[in-house]
């Protein structure tokens, strides 16, 4: 046999294997990747997804928090898995855009993943201790002010989402505060009950803190308020028009994960989206699911590349770096 037999051979002995992994799939339990500690958004998200996702598909859809280096910990388990559907990532606006400013990682945001769908998105909270003397957000920057480089802001590390809108509220404000890393957004919230940080950036999945009475609320990040925080004012409200900042999250897979595959998670996903009891518990987290035409692997892949267009040369611009 002749080297192009050979090959021919291979091509179609491999193209029938693929084929039949995606005819059988899925054969065995699903794991989401949630590169974050438990008690966020993406592991709400990822939790409310994989249990609709298990009925839907008639196999477990396993949820692990692999946290650590900003989410990139997580991505990379991804990356390195077998191109067989069988592991996702959970990913957002800091693993898929921010990481790519903030660290040479060993992975390429665009190239090395196959979009699965987009998912939600939420505005941000800009969140105070409770003991704060600030009442609302122009007082609270006015205490910034008048305490330069004492305040203190929780992140869920270095290039987290959090941590890049205080950075751009810095600038924004002239004021000047210390960052607080944490590998999550859950231990993050501990301190701001416990009163040992001052405030925070981060999305309506904390609301029943607020309403409890244990944080303050100073704004939402949206030209509209919330409906389900109706009676916290957005930015434009309190002074810093324009200052709309959100955290989305999608699904990927790794590249080259036959398109068969990444079609039927597509689907599920889809179907999972339209589910009303799923849309009413994203609701009340204030998640906004995209709209149909938005779902699809395509749509996320434009999403994604015009993201990392629009944000990487306000970074560099601004010289943000990780701190």
């Amino acid at each position: 046999m002749n080297k192009f037999a050979s090959a021919l051979a291979f091509t179609l002995a491999l193209t029938a294997l693929t084929a039949a992994w995606s005819q059988s799939y899925p054969s065995r339990p699903i794991t989401i990747i949630v590169p974050f500690a438990p008690g966020g958004q993406a592991d709400a998200i990822a939790r409310i997804m994989a249990e609709r996702m298990t009925q839907l598909l008639d196999r477990t859809v396993l949820v692990e928090n692999l946290s650590g280096a900003s989410g990139s910990i997580g991505v990379g388990r991804v990356v390195r898995a077998a191109p067989d559907g069988y592991t996702i990532i959970i990913g957002n606006t800091t693993t898929h855009v921010f990481n790519g400013m903030f660290y040479a990682l060993p992975y390429d945001l665009l190239l090395d993943f196959e979009p699965v769908a987009l998912l939600a998105s939420q505005p941000m909270l800009i969140l105070g201790r409770r003991s704060m003397p600030a009442k609302d957000l122009p007082e609270l920057i006015a205490w910034l002010k008048a305490n330069p480089g004492l305040g203190t802001q929780g992140t869920s590390g270095a290039g987290s989402a959090g941590h890049v809108y205080g950075l751009f509220l810095q600038r924004m404000t002239g004021t000047v505060f210390q960052f607080v890393p944490y590998r999550g957004a859950e231990p993050a919230i501990q301190d701001l009950v416990a009163g040992r940080i001052d405030f925070l950036f981060d999305t309506p999945t904390f609301l029943p803190f607020v309403n409890a009475g244990a944080i303050k609320a100073y704004a939402v990040t949206a030209p509209t308020r919330l409906a389900s925080a109706p009676d916290i004012p957005t930015v434009d409200e309190v002074g810093l028009p324009g200052l709309y900042l959100s955290l989305w999250h999608a699904f990927w897979v790794r590249k080259g994960t036959p398109i068969d595959i990444v079609s039927k998670l597509n689907a599920t996903v889809v179907e999972t989206l339209a589910d009303a009891t799923l849309r009413k518990r994203f609701a009340e987290q204030g998640q906004e699911i995209p709209a149909r035409e938005q779902q699809t692997p395509q749509a996320l892949a434009a999403f994604h590349e015009a993201e990392i267009k629009k944000w990487w040369p306000i970074m560099k611009a601004a010289n943000i770096k990780a701190q």
